[in-house]
């Protein structure tokens, strides 16, 4: 599935223009390079196991009963899965 989103790229002009408001102001600062590879990542940590990507096959009944709960319906389906494992039926 591909976003419908474009990236629309400034034109030179409209770069220098962005760059000449961003020097103009007195409340941005440029780092320098020494300063820049002091900053550290931000984010949610990387977690101990994280998951994999495949690629898999199910009949169209099982993704639409998962999907019918509307957003999450992957990690629902996910926690299933893991539930059955868990108890040993695989």
């Amino acid at each position: 599935m591909s976003s419908k989103r474009r990236l629309i790229v400034p034109t030179p002009e409209e770069d220098a223009a962005i760059n000449a408001g961003i020097a103009a102001d007195l409340d941005t600062y440029e780092l320098g390079a020494d300063e820049f590879k002091q900053l550290k990542r931000i984010g949610r940590p990387p977690k101990a196991s994280p998951k994999v990507a495949v690629t898999i096959r199910y009949d169209q009944e099982v993704i639409d009963a998962f999907k019918a709960g509307g957003e999450g319906w992957q990690t629902r389906m996910n926690d299933a899965l893991l539930k059955a494992v868990r108890q040993g039926a695989h």
